[in-house]
């Protein structure tokens, strides 16, 4: 075992909520352990500041056309992580080794191999005094990688740290993460020299809140639909959704990194906002259903682990059983949240970054052929240490 170091991880994801902030202990390999984890809710202001920013930002060109402004929210959210980072390591009281910074994304283009994450890592290294780890995504675009999905290799760990028991009665164990886009880990049996991380399969696999949180946001006061407790009062409007499942097709092998960007709701206007909502629910759960089936290991029995937002949705996590119709033994014993496994589904990406943070520090490999299409095993993230 090597050196244990202390991390802190922040992650803002797509739904533009705020800060998960997650300290561990770990050494960037098989040691792992949570200390304390925190939410940071934006303010309307800087929520607002980044929904209207992202959504001005449709092609590469526009990342110079709104330079001005994409400097200004930067500043802002750096120095939210800034305030958020004083906070919880006055509550944790630890001595930290180093952050792992991820950023607002606010475009993505894995084709024209383009990424903008907003987080300025020299000025936060500047105003908490410690080193920063950012930018991960860059290293792996320069090496044939789409830059996501960047989680696999931690989902992998906490596969074999909380469900060692099942990957040793060789179950297939998948973690389904369904934030703003939803992605798919199938995690691996650990072996002595670490020779089988190579073979962690992961992908984006199509939306997950996105969709329906950009619908709710535009038809009332409220940023998401809570438990789905709209959907589920909601008539899909079987018509409409059959005519988009056959416009907008995502289908095996998921080759593909996506962006919220590369969908849209257009296709439900006109609709109630409880149909609106129910129809993009199920909508979301098709997608998410051909993926639970490609991921499916036949000779194996399969357990699904579920993360992100999109877990406490109960109308969507019934919808993708209902969806799943192919794959007879998929029940709610085998499709659980983390939670069914002592694992907190709020942090997972937040540790995750954390966790890439010691392994960019490493140089140890974050990214995977068979993860983001990168052409060999990278290390990522750039280290900045600025006081």
């Amino acid at each position: 075992m090597g050196k244990i170091y202390t991390a802190l991880g922040l992650m803002s994801g797509t739904s533009v909520d705020g800060v998960d902030a997650s300290i561990i202990k770990s050494d960037g390999n098989r040691e792992y352990s949570p200390l304390l984890d925190r939410y940071f809710e934006y303010g309307d202001k800087i929520r607002q500041g980044i929904l209207d920013l992202r959504a001005k930002i449709l092609v590469p060109n526009h990342l110079i056309k709104y330079e001005s402004e994409i400097k200004d929210i930067e500043r802002d959210i750096t120095l939210f992580h800034a305030n958020a980072v004083k906070e919880i390591l006055n509550i944790a009281k630890v001595d930290l080794d180093l952050l792992g910074f991820h950023g607002q994304t606010i475009f993505h283009d894995n084709k024209k191999k383009i990424t903008k994450q907003l987080g300025d890592g020299k000025l936060l290294s500047q105003l908490i005094k410690k080193k920063v780890v950012y930018d991960f995504r860059q290293n792996d675009l320069k090496n044939g990688g789409q830059g996501a999905p960047l989680t696999p290799i931690f989902h992998n760990l906490i596969a074999n740290k909380y469900l060692k028991k099942e990957l040793d009665k060789t179950y297939s164990v998948n973690i389904l993460n369904i934030g703003g886009i939803s992605n798919l880990t199938k995690t691996v049996k650990w072996d002595k020299l670490d020779k089988k991380i190579e073979f962690i399969e992961a992908c984006d696999i199509g939306p997950g809140n996105c969709l329906i949180d950009d619908w709710v946001r535009k038809n009332s006061k409220k940023r998401y639909d809570i438990d789905g407790s709209l959907a589920s009062i909601g008539n899909t409007d079987r018509l409409i959704l059959n005519q988009a499942l056959e416009n907008f097709n995502i289908s095996p092998p998921f080759k593909d990194s996506l962006d919220i960007k590369d969908f849209d709701i257009s296709f439900v206007k006109g609709l109630s906002l409880e149909d609106g909502v129910s129809t993009l629910a199920d909508f979301t759960s098709l997608q998410i259903s051909k993926a639970i089936n490609y991921f499916k290991d036949p000779a194996k029995k399969s357990i699904f682990l579920v993360c992100g937002g999109g877990r406490k949705n109960k109308y969507l996590m019934e919808s993708i059983l209902k969806s799943v119709d192919i794959i007879q033994d998929l029940n709610k014993t085998n499709f659980v949240p983390v939670e069914d496994y002592g694992i907190d589904g709020d942090f997972v990406e937040s540790q995750a970054f954390a966790y890439l943070a010691i392994r960019s520090l490493l140089n140890l490999p974050i990214s995977f052929p068979n993860t983001t299409g990168c052409k060999e095993s990278i290390s990522g993230g750039k280290i900045i240490k600025n006081f």
